[in-house]
């Protein structure tokens, strides 16, 4: 790693307690700062405010520190910041665009499934939107040619077609909310987070958000993609496939559990803060670099 400070991130999405599933994704992010002795932040993504749970945010800062993760400087809220997305979208100017299409006129058009589950955009309002439509979401342009390649610390090298496996994709919804790429990219540069460490479910976005931070003169983070955790049926572990929330008063199997995922054999502690010694020694001996 260069010379500039570590910054990490653990960005939860308010839509209920944390599961194994979010707490693996907490502790590889941990980690991987302690390692670097850098700073690790918490970011409450609650920008999509259909699917925001009252009280949610506060239950995972809570279930945090009673797992013995301190985060560093203040939590902030994606809800709040939606002046800093206004802005980024402005700076996009022409390569931003209006699109009148429906979820279903995209589906049924047949270009192509994404690996995320998506339809591919067939890019039906690139020139403009056809007579009597309106707009409903705005999308970013592809440029044609654009393949996005990077190395992933854990997942080796990726790289994606943006046109033909994506398409152009969404920046503001037809709900009028802020789209996740959009807004992730522009917390990461305003919080200067050099590094990203995450669920592999979001492997799939990783190069929409590196083509947005070139467009917006960004830097791109060092990205760290750790395995997904599925249920029984081999679905990943999510709250709408039946994932438990955490025992916030037996945190130590939990953080047992969770190190397993990660290939993390901590086996033979008593206490939180000696896992978080075993822990962290384990993840030193993988990722120091």
């Amino acid at each position: 790693m260069n010379n500039t400070a570590y910054i990490g991130r653990f960005a939860p999405s308010p839509t209920g307690p944390l599961h194994m599933g979010s707490l693996v994704a907490a502790m590889a992010s941990y980690l991987d700062a302690r390692t670097h002795h850098g700073t690790w932040l918490v970011r409450i993504e609650d920008i999509d405010e259909g699917r925001t749970v009252p009280g949610a945010d506060e239950a995972i800062l809570q279930c945090l520190q009673a797992f013995g993760m301190r985060w560093d400087g203040e939590v902030v809220w994606q809800s709040r910041r939606k002046a800093l997305y206004e802005a980024a979208f402005a700076r996009l100017g022409s390569h931003a665009y209006a699109c009148g299409c429906t979820r279903r006129e995209i589906a049924d058009s047949r270009i192509g499934i994404a690996s995320d589950g998506a339809a591919v955009y067939p890019g039906t309002c690139r020139g403009g939107l056809a007579e009597g439509k309106t707009a409903r979401a705005w999308r970013l342009r592809i440029a044609d040619d654009c393949r996005i390649g990077f190395t992933d610390r854990w997942q080796g090298e990726v790289s994606q077609h943006l046109p033909s496996e994506v398409g152009d994709f969404v920046l503001r919804r037809a709900d009028g909310f802020w789209a996740y790429q959009l807004a992730v990219v522009v917390d990461d540069a305003d919080q200067q987070v050099t590094d990203i460490v995450r669920g592999a479910d979001l492997l799939d976005s990783t190069p929409r958000q590196i083509y947005l931070q070139r467009l917006l003169g960004a830097p791109t983070p060092r990205y760290l993609h750790v395995p997904v955790v599925t249920n029984s049926a081999g679905e990943k572990l999510s709250k709408q496939t039946g994932a438990l929330a955490l025992d916030v008063l037996r945190p130590l199997p939990e953080l047992i559990r969770a190190a397993a995922y990660l290939e993390l054999d901590v086996n033979g502690v008593d206490t939180i803060e000696q896992f978080w010694q075993s822990a962290l020694h384990r993840w030193q001996a993988r990722f120091r670099d």
